[in-house]
């Protein structure tokens, strides 16, 4: 959440903020905080002056001879439940308060364009050249499904629409891209960690999916806990209310998990194939470093690199798009798109977000530092995505398919594959 204090010194910044994110109702809970912080402050004095009384009172009472002291004793017992009512009223406030913060989105970046939805996103760079087919191209439900790889109808029987199966080769695919994304990372300094895919509402809260995307989690009402979408929440909450020393920052995870999302509010979007699927697998990288917008800036552009060098790897052409203010979710100030080339939808595609939020998250979830002789502060947090599948399998089966159905396989996955170069028979 946003400092209480930027609020106070710039309440137009995060009104402006809210409206450039296309957030116009969570603006006026800009207005609504500072009303229940003036309020809390104006009443601090006067429960510290009662603390102060009742305190001095204790003192007092030892001088007092016996009439004194039983009117002083009333008079005691009068304030404490004074104060008892205040400290209750202070609660109340104090919760109402993180409520309202809970709901004001984080501040775009200036570098964050206008727009309203994804369709407005400015593109940064195009990398790679779109493959031009000498033959009729197949989308991969049609190859996957010939090739006896994919199966909706007994998904769909036992687990519902948005559901698939994957057989053979393409299990093996699927595996092969998770856990060259994983290594790719662990060689670039990150750990690896395998976190919970069930957590509780502090989790989703800290990471800025509650309040607001409750819609698009599973949950487990009778346990209180929530399937993760990403492994963003479990792996940012690891250090949730503690305080790291400076020497021990950054922080670098990366995490392979299966994945859940509702998909509530895209009936009749993406009906067919692996594109907007229930469950799913990603490898998340996180980033937890010391507050400098410098650093986060580098860190921003580093893990971004890293989604770009698998892609590249597996010969996929993709481009890299600044995410406008409408495409923005709550606790982003910035974030990159990157979209790779899906024959089949005849478009770039979004496969990997990348985000960063400075202090956001970190205030949530009350993860701080303490610099060398100095208090402690509050965490910048980043993540992105390094693969999720089964999405990436969709340019990977697309792209690299041949005229008869077989795939052809990028040369950095054939040791994942035990060396083989196409998989699949001839089905065409």
């Amino acid at each position: 959440m946003l400092d209480i204090k930027v609020l106070r010194e710039n309440p137009d910044a995060a009104r402006a903020g809210a409206v450039k994110k296309h957030m116009p109702d969570r603006a006026a809970a800009v207005d609504r905080a500072l009303a229940l912080d003036a309020e809390l402050r104006a009443m601090t004095p006067r429960i510290d002056a009662m603390r102060s009384e009742q305190k001095a009172g204790g003192k007092k009472l030892g001088k007092l001879n016996p009439e004194e002291r039983e009117a002083f004793l009333q008079t005691q017992k009068e304030l404490k439940a004074r104060l008892s009512v205040l400290d209750d009223e202070e609660k109340q406030l104090k919760h109402n308060l993180a409520e309202q913060l809970g709901l004001i989105p984080n501040i775009p970046d200036p570098e964050v364009p206008d727009g309203k939805d994804d369709s407005q996103n400015v593109l940064v760079r195009e990398v790679g050249t779109v493959r031009e087919f000498d033959f009729k191209v197949r989308p991969h439900y049609d190859i996957g499904e010939a090739q006896g790889w994919l199966d909706f109808t007994r998904a769909a029987a036992m687990a519902g629409s948005r559901n698939y199966i994957l057989f053979g080769d393409l299990v093996l695919l699927h595996d092969a891209v998770l856990r060259f994304a994983v290594d790719l990372l662990v060689e670039r300094g990150f750990v690896p960690i395998e976190p919970p895919l069930l957590v509780r509402d502090a989790a989703m809260f800290g990471t800025g999916f509650f309040p607001g995307g409750e819609e698009q989690t599973y949950r487990c009402e009778k346990d209180g806990l929530n399937l993760i979408g990403t492994s963003e929440v479990p792996v940012t909450s690891l250090h949730s209310g503690e305080i790291l020393s400076e020497k021990d920052l950054p922080k670098k995870y990366v995490a392979r998990s299966a994945c859940f999302r509702r998909e509530a509010g895209t009936y009749g979007k993406d009906t067919r194939g692996l594109y907007r699927v229930h469950q799913f697998h990603k490898v998340e990288q996180v980033i937890v470093d010391i507050a400098s917008k410098e650093r986060s800036l580098e860190h921003h552009e580093s893990i971004v690199q890293n989604a770009e060098a698998l892609l590249q790897a597996c010969e996929l052409p993709y481009r890299v798009v600044n995410v406008c203010g409408g495409d923005l979710g709550v606790p982003q100030a910035m974030k990159y798109d990157i979209e790779t080339w899906m024959p089949s939808r005849d478009s770039y595609s979004e496969t990997h977000s990348a985000s960063r939020f400075y202090d956001y998250q970190s205030r949530r979830l009350n993860i701080r530092y303490r610099p060398e002789g100095g208090k402690p502060l509050f965490c910048h947090t980043l993540n992105n995505t390094v693969a999720a599948s089964p999405r990436i399998l969709i340019p990977l089966l697309e792209n690299h398919q041949n005229a008869d159905g077989t795939i052809n396989v990028p040369e950095r996955l054939r040791q994942y594959l035990g060396g083989r170069e196409v998989l699949g028979k001839p089905v065409f």
